[in-house]
C-alpha cells in the first residue's frame, strides 16, 4: 500500500511493565519518537532495544509533553499513544488502508480504545467504546485540553475507525487508586486556577451522581464486580477532587501566623 509515512509518539515514565509490547505493536511505522521524563527504571534501556529516537525531557505535564513529543516529529501524520496501549493487528490493518485511500481528505482518527482491568474486557459504565482521537496530521492538530485529561484538538475532518486500540489501564486496584490520587490533585489545582470556588453541594452530590452515571446509566453492572469497583473508585475520584479544593483555598485563605518567643 502506497500511504504517507507516520511517526509515533508516546511519552513515558517508569513503564517497564508496558513499553516493550507497546513498541512491538509499531514495528510497521517510519520513525517512533518516545519522550522520557527521567524514568528511574529500565523503561529507557528497554526502548533502545528497538529503533526508536528517545528523548529525557523533565515533566511539564501531559498536554505539553505530549506536544514536545510530536514536534520531534519528522512526517506530518502522527500516530499518538501512551505506553500501556497496544495498536491490534486489525487496527494496522484499517490504518495502512485508510490512510492509502483517504489521506488527502481526512485529517484525523478515532480510534475504539478497549480496556482490560481486573481480569477482562471492559465493556460499559463509559468504557467502552471509549473513542479517542489518535492519528491526525500534526498540520490540523495539537494536544490541548486540562491536565491531566488531555486531548487532541484538531481542524479539519475525522473518521471512525472500527478496529480495536488496546488498553491495558492499570495494573491492579492499588495502581489504580495510586493514579486517582495522583489526577485529583492536578485536577484541583486546575479547578482552583480557573477561579471554581468549592461547596458542600458539589462535595456531596456530585460523586453519587458519578456513581449512578456510570454503573446504572452507561451499565456499569453488566461488568459484574470489576464494574462496581471502576464505578464506585470513579466516584471517589470526584469526592477527592473537590476535597482537594476545599483542602487547598483552605490553605491560601488561613492567616499568617508568626512564632513568638517569651522569656
Amino acid at each position: 500500500m502506497d500511504r504517507p509515512p507516520i511517526s509515533a509518539c508516546i511519552i513515558t515514565y517508569n513503564e517497564e511493565k508496558n513499553i516493550r509490547r507497546c513498541l512491538e505493536s509499531l514495528k510497521w511505522v517510519e520513525e517512533v519518537i518516545v519522550v522520557d521524563s527521567m524514568s528511574s527504571d529500565s523503561t529507557v534501556s528497554l526502548c533502545r532495544e528497538f529503533s526508536v529516537s528517545v528523548i529525557q525531557k523533565s515533566w511539564e505535564g501531559h498536554v505539553k509533553q505530549k506536544n514536545f513529543a510530536i514536534a520531534q516529529a519528522s512526517n506530518d501524520w502522527i500516530l499518538s499513544l501512551d505506553a500501556d496501549e497496544r495498536v491490534t493487528p486489525e487496527l494496522r490493518e484499517e490504518i495502512e488502508r485508510c490512510l492509502s485511500e483517504e489521506s488527502n481528505r481526512v485529517d484525523g482518527y478515532y480510534f475504539r480504545r478497549h480496556s482490560y482491568y481486573l481480569g477482562k474486557w471492559i465493556n460499559h459504565g463509559g468504557w467502552y467504546p471509549d473513542y479517542k482521537l489518535r492519528l491526525f496530521k500534526k498540520s490540523r492538530g495539537k494536544w490541548g485540553g486540562k491536565d491531566p485529561h488531555d486531548k487532541v484538538i484538531l481542524e479539519g475532518t475525522t473518521k471512525y475507525l472500527k478496529a480495536e486500540l488496546h488498553h491495558f489501564v492499570y495494573q491492579n486496584l492499588s495502581h489504580q487508586i495510586q493514579t486517582v490520587d495522583n489526577f485529583s490533585t492536578i485536577t484541583a489545582h486546575g479547578l482552583d486556577s480557573e477561579g471554581e470556588r468549592f461547596t458542600v453541594s458539589k462535595l456531596l452530590s456530585r460523586p453519587p451522581l458519578k456513581f449512578l452515571g456510570t454503573y446504572f446509566l452507561k451499565k456499569g453492572f453488566l461488568d459484574g464486580i470489576p464494574g462496581l469497583i471502576i464505578s464506585v473508585v470513579s466516584s471517589f475520584y470526584v469526592f477527592l477532587r473537590y476535597a482537594k479544593l476545599w483542602e487547598k483555598q483552605r490553605q491560601d485563605n488561613a492567616p499568617l501566623t508568626t512564632e513568638s518567643s517569651h522569656e
